[in-house]
């Protein structure tokens, strides 16, 4: 098992962590989010924390969501900005993100997932023949699709909701990218149909949610469903020359779990790593966010 962790971002810092919260620095704007794996101490005091945050996430009472959703408000200061870029850089890939505050915490990218952008560029681009088919699943606003782009895969991005399809699409072309191609469907619906068609693909990434929803209210529980898409997704990895990704954010789920997931449903992938993504904050604590496990046909 391994413990990974990014180290190619300049416009990201993790400051502190604690008390089930973090404050982090995107770019020039520092923010305060709540954080349910930061059960320690704060490393620095409270005063800190409040005269160095630009916009505090506050969870509302009564508000979240049937789906375990955090809704809440973000508190801003005078300078704070309701949207902003970052950057992040690896070799010759050059990734550009729209950034913004969110009703449910997020502000559109995962900082500890740029650990699989870059083996998902090195993949690709040690890739032999024809450009490769890579699917993104539950893509959200477009990291993974983009590393894969920059590299030069043959792409398509398939996320549920229009406006975070629309958000990757502007992250596209902040990066200087194109010709990915946008599904806005159910990730379940959208493979078996793909199994049926016959299609193949030469890297699958799969980074579910704990609970989601399709476009027509397709209900999405990762441990009811999760099983029944890696089926389908192993019947249209290609079986010579492939690789895929999971990673799955539920507490409730091991790196173990994960492995035992690709092995299973990924039999033509035998070099697997598997492990957990983390950041480390600036007194030394390391932030686990998400377990993963990735594959592939050959080194």
């Amino acid at each position: 098992m391994k413990l990974l962790t990014p180290h190619n971002w300049i416009d990201y810092r993790l400051i502190d962590s604690g008390d089930y919260e973090k404050l982090e620095q995107f770019g020039q704007y520092i923010l305060r989010r709540p954080e349910p794996q930061a059960v320690w101490r704060k490393s620095i005091p409270e005063k800190d924390w409040e005269r160095q945050t630009h916009a505090w996430f506050r969870k509302e009472k009564g508000k979240t969501g049937q789906e375990g959703s955090e809704k809440g408000e973000w508190i801003l200061k005078p300078e704070m900005p309701q949207q902003w870029f970052v950057s992040y850089v690896y070799k010759e890939m050059q990734l550009r993100f729209r950034l913004g505050l969110t009703a449910f915490k997020h502000v559109g990218v995962f900082p500890e997932q740029a650990e699989n952008w870059t083996y998902i560029y090195n993949k690709v681009r040690n890739f032999s023949g024809e450009p490769p088919k890579v699917l993104n699943l539950f893509a959200y606003t477009g990291g993974a699709s983009l590393a894969a782009r920059a590299a030069g895969a043959d792409v398509s991005h398939v996320d549920s909701v229009k406006q975070v399809l629309t958000w990757a699409r502007e992250n596209m072309e902040a990066s200087g990218l194109d010709n990915i191609r946008w599904v806005a469907e159910d990730a379940l619906k959208f493979v078996k149909r793909e199994v049926k068609r016959g299609k193949r693909y030469h890297g699958i990434i799969v980074d579910p949610p704990a609970y989601g929803r399709g476009p027509e209210g397709e209900k999405w529980v990762l441990e009811e469903h999760i099983a029944e898409l890696m089926d389908a997704c192993g019947k249209i990895l290609d079986e010579k020359d492939a690789f895929c990704v999971l990673n799955l954010y539920s507490m409730g789920f091991s790196s173990l779990i994960a492995e035992n997931l690709v092995k299973d449903y990924f039999p033509n992938c035998p070099e697997i790593e598997f492990g957990e993504l983390y950041l480390p904050d600036d007194s030394g604590k390391n932030l686990p966010l998400s377990v993963f496990c990735r594959a592939n046909t050959k080194k």
